[in-house]
């Protein structure tokens, strides 16, 4: 396996499944090239494992592997879409004629787009993929944790800990003639606790990972502080306070709190739904739509995360797009297909969830960039708010930004200073009107740990999302009326 993972992608589906980068170009040219706007073909070969201990017994260890191959036309606005779960030639031809019949529906011009080739990244290159890393160590990992969280609170009666970790080897080829590839590893570490005490019961979790080696988990006493954080956020709920209700300051902490970034505003920001008009974005490039204070990139080049690709879905090389700057909106994440439609160029966020999925355009790693003001100060200007330092899930509506987040760690704000732990707070508001009432801006921008999963349209990817500490000045807070 160590082998395999070293292995350069087109020599691995060259020597496995006897498919070239010739016989690609062939199947493009002879079904695809003239006859629709844009087209390309997608390998895919997958190794997933999972393992899992509860209550100090193995639950779960699996391995999964899995390959297929998708092929694209796209005429007009319509995408012809076929993929097979075995690769070979005849297969590639058939699909690629089923894609090509879908799409000629359209009307398309026939005149081929043809992709600029840009050069890949080397974000991720491992001495050791985690999925080749022996089970042993992992294991031994797991029951490590498991004692680990329970010695940091005596009140914490279960323990969940888990390791997943995948390794996907892609390649492209393109109507343009050419073929990239790429290696992907992944992994994540994850730990719940169930804390119990008086009748109540409380879970923590917490976890991270990214594009890293096994051992990223035992640098720094990392696994050690995912264990006796789970702990610490299932006590912490036991002795919490109902939160209020009602329109308040709200203070978002630095790091995991920008996934409201990434679900209030930043789908909001994909071309597809722009292109559309769907978007609360829609046509209003270069208009103010958030404070001066605030500035969102999303950038899928930063080494190990999480949400980094050395080319995405569609075999364009990820970048650093600016979306917001200084409150002005700047840009879109783009695809080939809407980047086409909307005379833009891609900007490397094509994405798909496997083979038998069409990319789209999707966030990589979104975030805000840090300010100048100091956190404390931050939560000292407050009078009377919420500091919300977690968050669980959320659902926002595209069309016009309205959002719902549960906080799952919280704390009220009282003259200044942080005091009673709250539960059953949400946030309610408008991610677009959200960005206007941003009044402060911490310098301590953060990065989640490398948890996130992003679904949209039935697709799940990772991604990342960072934040500083800020200040929002008017949010309404669900809990209990006052």
């Amino acid at each position: 396996m160590t082998e395999l993972a070293r292995t350069r992608p087109e020599s691995f589906f060259s020597d496995r499944f006897n498919i070239t980068s010739g016989l690609m170009d062939r199947v493009l040219g002879g079904n695809l090239i003239g006859k629709v706007d844009d087209a390309d073909i997608y390998l895919e070969y997958r190794i997933n494992e999972e393992l899992v201990l509860e209550e100090g017994a193995v639950k779960k260890a699996s391995r999964h592997v899995s390959q297929g191959a998708g092929v694209r036309a796209q005429a007009g606005t319509r995408t012809g879409y076929a993929h097979t779960d075995e690769i070979s030639i005849q297969n590639l031809d058939e699909a690629a004629r089923q894609a090509r019949a879908i799409a000629d529906r359209s009307g398309g011009s026939g005149a081929l787009e043809l992709a600029t080739r840009g050069r890949p990244h080397d974000l991720y290159t491992l001495a050791e993929p985690p999925i080749v890393t022996d089970l042993a160590r992992k294991l031994d990992l797991l029951k490590r944790i498991d004692a680990e969280t329970r010695a940091a609170d005596p009140r914490v009666t279960q323990v969940i800990a888990s390791i997943a970790s995948e390794e996907v080897i892609m390649l492209i080829a393109t109507a343009s003639g050419w073929t990239v590839g790429d290696t992907r590893p992944l992994t994540r570490l994850n730990v719940t606790a169930i804390a119990e005490e008086g009748g109540k019961r409380e879970i923590g979790s917490y976890g991270g990972g990214g594009r890293v080696t096994f051992d990223f988990f035992l640098e720094a006493g990392r696994w050690r502080r995912f264990a006796t954080e789970a702990a610490r956020q299932a006590a912490l709920k036991l002795g919490a306070v109902n939160a209020p209700a009602g329109t308040m300051t709200v203070v978002l902490g630095p790091g995991w709190p920008g996934i409201l970034l990434h679900e209030a505003i930043g789908h909001g920001l994909e071309g597809d739904f722009n292109r559309k008009g769907t978007s609360a974005f829609a046509g209003r490039l270069g208009q103010k739509v958030a404070s001066e204070l605030v500035t969102v990139v999303d950038d899928g080049t930063i080494p190990n995360r999480r949400g980094s690709l050395n080319v995405d879905d569609e075999g364009t090389p990820t970048g650093r797009t600016v979306l917001i700057e200084n409150g002005i909106l700047t840009g879109y994440m783009q695809d080939r297909l809407n980047a086409r439609l909307m005379g833009m160029k891609p900007t490397g966020n094509g994405r798909r969830e496997s083979y038998a999925h069409p990319p789209m355009p999707r966030m990589t790693n979104t975030f805000m960039l840090a300010g100048k003001d100091d956190p404390e100060e931050i939560l000292k200007s407050v009078k009377r708010g919420l500091y919300a330092v977690t968050f669980g899930g959320g659902q926002v509506d595209i069309t016009n930004g309205k959002f719902v987040f549960s906080a799952s760690e919280a704390y009220l704000v009282e003259d200044g200073r942080v005091t009673a732990p709250v539960k059953g707070a949400t946030l309610i508001g408008n991610g677009p009107e959200a960005l206007t009432r941003v009044s402060r801006v911490g310098r301590d921008l953060q990065f989640d740990e490398g948890v996130g999963t992003c679904g949209k349209d039935g697709q799940s990817v990772p991604v990342g999302v960072g934040l500083p500490t800020i200040r929002i000045d008017g949010i309404t807070v669900g809990g209990t009326a006052v």
